[in-house]
């Protein structure tokens, strides 16, 4: 079954209201903190239910074909050094719009930390997929995004966004 994920333009909070009251709720929502957005619109938000296809879509994984491969130093690669802090994993096609951005699961270019794999139950495939969605879902808002996730005391199925909108209201009325 595939995962859905929705991406809308949304420029003010009442049209956040309507769409999450009429297509939600999700258990995640995205957008961007920064001006000019990376990797969105301005004001662009993207809703799922499952992180990784939420990561997925914001990194446009399908439309840039990218996907994990052994990174040229892996171990099966003894004459070439393999550099400190880096695991044997790379996303090829990896958005150049992130070589910039400070994430400790990635380098630029794509190279996986060993902060990734450190996390694996082994260092197959899956596994460091796996792990490399988890960590960058963990500092997606420090490189520049805001996440809504789900208030485990409140709901766990969808995302808390009352404080987000409050705040953004606030904002349009120029509180």
């Amino acid at each position: 079954m595939a995962k859905t994920v929705q991406r809308i333009i949304l420029l003010e909070s009442s049209e956040f209201k309507k769409f999450w009251q009429t297509k939600g709720p999700f258990k995640y929502a995205l957008t961007s903190r920064e001006f000019p957005p990376v990797l969105l619109e301005p004001e662009e938000w993207i809703f799922s239910d499952d992180m990784e296809t939420l990561l997925k879509e914001l990194m446009q994984w399908e439309k840039r074909k990218m996907k994990f491969v052994q990174a040229p130093f892996n171990r099966k690669k003894t004459n070439i050094l393999k550099p400190e802090s880096l695991s044997p994993w790379k996303i090829n096609n990896f958005p150049d719009e992130w070589d910039m951005a400070e994430c400790s699961s990635f380098t630029p270019v794509g190279y996986l930390t060993e902060a990734v794999t450190e996390t694996c139950a082994s260092e197959e495939k899956a596994d460091v997929e796996a792990a490399f969605f988890k960590h960058l879902a963990q500092e997606i808002e420090s490189i520049g995004y805001v996440l809504l996730s789900p208030e485990p005391i409140l709901s766990p199925a969808t995302a808390y966004v009352d404080e987000y909108l409050k705040e953004w209201m606030g904002d349009e009325a120029g509180n």
